[in-house]
């Protein structure tokens, strides 16, 4: 007997989810629908493209093993079908002495987590990246880049092979649960499912809602901007250059990519957007906004994060603190090097008490699993979520 399950979120999550159900049974008929008009489109399209290896996560959790599990099958994947990617390895730089003791703690959380992470000292980090300053740096030779929005276009065309239902320019708008199927209602019609997947990204809790379950948590929108280096900058970074993360901070900090296409991209900062798609500060949605201040958890996180926040909005509206965060690890780069580039918005899962869920997070409600906490790594280690997702349903 056919089984129908429905996907809905055309980003990486929900298209490798798909395309899983597609390979491992043949009797599963997968539909997968989208509010866009095309494929990956939010934080899928929108990020630097780094192939994470897994060295900033808690050993055991889901993001390590997932992300480095996630990690073989995605270059794998590139290498099968032919999606731009390279190996480039990176290079976590010490700008000064208190610095040092968070690298070493960085190091023995790499080598705990499987990575060939390795101490290097400043002559050698110059060697690796010839601009870098550096009292001391870890080199990670697994890290890498890959072009998501090609390995998403590879998932779509097997799951056009496979005879999926596929549709863009498609929103959920609620669901009716019956004792043996569900019926979702769409902006294209009523779609009968016997199992639904919840990979909707930015709108996950939203969804859950729509499709009856009050998730644990909210998803609350950060922005992530970006700028690239100008081309006659550009060769002042090799590969990949990240600064030691502050353990009381929630994100990584402002980094330098050298991405697939070339381009040296660097960021992001983290600002609270005032849309859940606010990709600039003049995006604001009134129902987004109102949704956020009138979630406790968002005050909660607010009051401890306050200093944080602040230097964060002064670096998004100033080129030159901006620039002032890259000169630590590279001095040669000038503000006008800076030029604008496509924001991101990352789904943060935040609890009620305000704390920021640090892992995956999948929960389960009658014929429904719901992808709620999937930011990065999660575009590394889509496959492998993809994996546990469809070892959920029954």
């Amino acid at each position: 007997m056919t089984r129908r399950v429905l996907v809905v979120g055309g980003g990486i999550v929900g298209l490798a989810v798909a395309e899983r159900l597609a390979r491992d049974d043949p009797r599963t008929h997968v539909t997968v629908v989208e509010k866009e008009a095309g494929w990956a489109r939010h934080q899928t399209g929108r990020n630097s493209g780094v192939v994470h290896s897994g060295l900033y996560y808690p050993p055991g959790s889901a993001k390590a093993r997932w992300c480095r599990a996630g990690a073989e099958q995605l270059l794998r994947f590139a290498r099968d079908e032919g999606v731009p990617h390279a190996v480039t390895g990176k290079l976590v730089v010490a700008t000064e002495p208190a610095e040092v003791p968070r690298l070493a703690a960085l190091g023995e959380r790499g080598l705990a987590n499987g990575l060939r992470v390795r101490r290097v000292d400043p002559p050698e980090a110059r060697e690796l990246e010839p601009h870098v300053t550096a009292v001391a740096a870890l080199h990670v030779p697994e890290t890498g880049v890959v072009d998501y929005a090609a390995v998403c276009t590879a998932l779509v065309r097997r799951l056009e092979a496979a005879g999926a239902d596929l549709r863009t320019g498609t929103e959920v708008l609620g669901a009716s649960h019956g004792p043996t199927h569900t019926v979702v209602e769409t902006t294209g019609g009523p779609l009968t499912a016997d199992l639904v997947v919840n990979c909707a990204g930015l709108h996950t809790d939203v969804l859950a809602r729509r499709l009856g379950h009050d998730p644990s948590v909210r998803i609350v929108p950060f922005r992530g901007e970006y700028r690239v280096l100008a081309p006659g900058a550009a060769p002042l970074v090799r590969g990949l250059v990240y600064p030691v993360p502050d353990p009381d901070l929630p994100f990584l900090g402002v980094h330098l990519t050298r991405g697939i296409d070339g381009q040296v991209h660097a960021g992001p900062n983290a600002v609270l957007a005032l849309a859940r798609e606010g990709y600039g500060w003049a995006v604001v949605d009134p129902r987004d906004v109102a949704a956020t201040l009138a979630f406790p958890g968002f005050w909660r996180l607010a009051r401890r994060q306050v200093r944080t926040g602040a230097r964060e909005v002064a670096r998004s509206l100033s080129t030159r603190r901006f620039g002032d965060s890259l000169r630590r690890l590279v001095p040669e780069i000038r503000d006008e090097d800076l030029l604008p580039a496509p924001a991101g918005v990352r789904a943060q899962a935040v609890r009620t008490d305000g704390r920021l869920v640090d892992d995956f997070l999948l929960e389960r409600s009658p014929r429904c699993v719901h992808v709620l906490n999937a930011p990065s790594p999660a575009a590394t280690a889509a496959l492998e979520i993809a994996r546990h997702v469809v070892g959920l349903l029954p």
